[in-house]
């Protein structure tokens, strides 16, 4: 179990530091999907190979899919992607709101164990980033050496229809999984594919457990990303 005294002893170590000092640091994305392809393709695979910032290690992981994910993620012929299908896919509750809150928790743990980038996010595959995001949060966790930082984002609440979540103050429904932006040595910080029964949705329960170790974070002012 990680503490707040591991969290302590790590931040002050170089190795720590050098993620926010480094000229070009690497970016991990994470994105699990489950029989999207079209969605991958047309959507989030697409905004993530689009971004302004180059140096990304983008890592797409099937919850067992049976559809033609890999072709359409092969297609992309990008070498920064990297693809890998689970086996089997994830037990997740039946209840639909349970299953709602941890869906696609064990493909997204499978990205962190294979994570390398000085900082990680993440990208749901129905969501879509805005072109530069990754390369003005690289800039502001320069400026803040922040641990983890968030923004707000746009939501679609009817067909065509965009709303704007403003992510203040930090709590549960202020932040999603493609929202947030954080050092790598928080990836330790795993989902929970139990945090239904606490029913809290997996990317709060990950973003308040690292906050409970006394992490530093910060808010960039302009939404980035569009949750649909």
């Amino acid at each position: 179990m990680t503490t707040p005294d591991d969290y302590l002893i790590a931040s002050q170590s170089p190795e720590y530091r050098e993620a926010f000092e480094i000229d070009q640091p690497l970016v991990t994305v994470c994105i699990p999907t489950y029989n999207r392809a079209d969605l991958l393709l047309n959507r989030s695979l697409k905004s993530v190979v689009n971004q302004t910032y180059r140096h990304l290690e983008i890592l797409v992981v099937g919850d067992g899919c049976t559809d033609h994910t890999e072709e359409v993620v092969r297609g992309f012929n990008d070498p920064r992607i990297q693809f890998e299908n689970l086996d089997n896919h994830g037990l997740y509750p039946d209840e639909p709101f349970q299953r709602w809150l941890v869906a696609g928790s064990i493909p997204t743990n499978r990205a962190l164990q294979k994570a390398t980038g000085h900082f990680i996010t993440h990208l749901d595959d129905d969501d879509d980033f805005n072109a530069d995001r990754i390369e003005k949060l690289v800039q502001f966790a320069r400026q803040t050496r922040a641990d983890l930082i968030y923004h707000p984002f746009y939501f679609m609440f009817a067909p065509e229809q965009w709303g704007m979540n403003d992510a203040e103050p930090l709590q549960c429904a202020k932040i999603t999984t493609s929202s947030m932006f954080y050092h790598h040595w928080l990836k330790r910080i795993e989902w929970d594919p139990n945090s239904y029964l606490l029913q809290e949705p997996g990317d709060w329960n990950k973003v308040r457990r690292m906050i409970e170790l006394g992490i530093k974070t910060a808010r960039f002012p302009e939404p980035l990303t569009w949750k649909h």
